[in-house]
This record gives structure tokens, sequence and C-alpha cells, in this order.
């Protein structure tokens, strides 16, 4: 049996060093949208995964904050679009570091929708639709749980990854 070190103590974790610690898994850079009467509305998710197969769930977790989440809970719908490599632009104009809110976002041509009505990017290397069966309050964030209704791919884009704190894949613009 090889040595074992001796257990550590738990240490406290602040905000930035959370990021830090979660920022070590890859994941697929996401926006995650959805549509009410007034119109489209959506943000950059750095946390939408699923849940489950057997019933297909997938959670979204949004920050209360987040002026999108009012949208979700009333229009009972969400989309997640994992973004391609040549979408890079969406990131500022999804993450608020835009002038562009709102509806102004949702660029004619560049969208379209599934089942549920919620905006995907056309040009998604992978679109998840949703609807919303509940939503889990905790700690200043909302978790959306969505059963999967509809969903589309395309195979031969590539993925836009966040990793570290800093996107990969990004194709040269």
């Amino acid at each position: 049996m090889a040595d074992e070190a001796p257990p550590r103590a738990p240490r406290t974790i602040d905000g930035r060093t959370f990021w830090q610690a979660v920022g070590q898994r890859a994941v697929g850079a996401a926006v995650v949208t959805t549509a009410d009467a007034e119109g489209p509305a959506g943000f950059f998710a750095l946390s939408a995964t699923h849940l489950s197969a057997d019933p297909p769930l997938l959670m979204v977790s949004i920050n209360a904050r987040t002026s999108a989440l009012s949208k979700v809970l009333a229009a009972r719908n969400f989309a997640i679009s994992y973004l391609p490599d040549d979408a890079g632009d969406l990131l500022d104009i999804f993450s608020g570091k835009s002038p562009l809110k709102g509806a102004e976002r949702f660029q004619p041509g560049r969208w379209t929708t599934l089942a549920t009505g919620a905006p995907i990017l056309a040009a998604a290397v992978g679109a998840l639709d949703c609807v919303l069966e509940d939503a889990i309050e905790r700690e200043g964030a909302v978790i959306a749980i969505g059963r999967l209704v509809d969903f589309a791919s395309d195979p031969d884009r590539q993925p836009l990854i966040s990793f570290r704190g800093k996107f990969r894949g990004l194709a040269p613009g």
C-alpha cells in the first residue's frame, strides 16, 4: 500500500478561489436563451450540464441578478447553445461586456428556434431545447432544471472551450 499523506484541514474558499478551482474543468462555452411575449433574452453560462438521462434533464445555474432569469421563469423554457470556435464575439455580447442589451443581442438570421421557441444559435456546435420543470433558489442563484424536448447539432463545427479562465479554440478572426 502506498504511503498516504495525512488529511488536510478544510480550507475557506472565497468566490475568487472557487472560480479558480472549478476552472480546472474544461467546459463548452454556452449561451442560455429564452423568449417571452416581450422578446428574447440570454446570458453566457459557465454552469450548464446534464442532471439525468432518464428522464432527460439538464440544469443551468443562473445568478439571481441576471436579467434573463425572470424571462426564463415566465416563459417556462430555456435553450443552451454551445458556441463554435468562430463565435467569440458572442462572449462579450452575452456576458454583459457589450453595449447591446436584451433583444438587440439577437441578430436576425443568426438565431433560430426549436420546439419551445427559445432562440438557439443557428451555427451552434449543439443546442439543447428545454421546458422548465423546476427552479431551486440557493445562495443568490437559481438552479433551473429543464426537460430536454428537442436538440440540434452540427458535427462539422469545432467548440469554443473555457479552461482556467481563458477561452481555447477561438478561430482566427
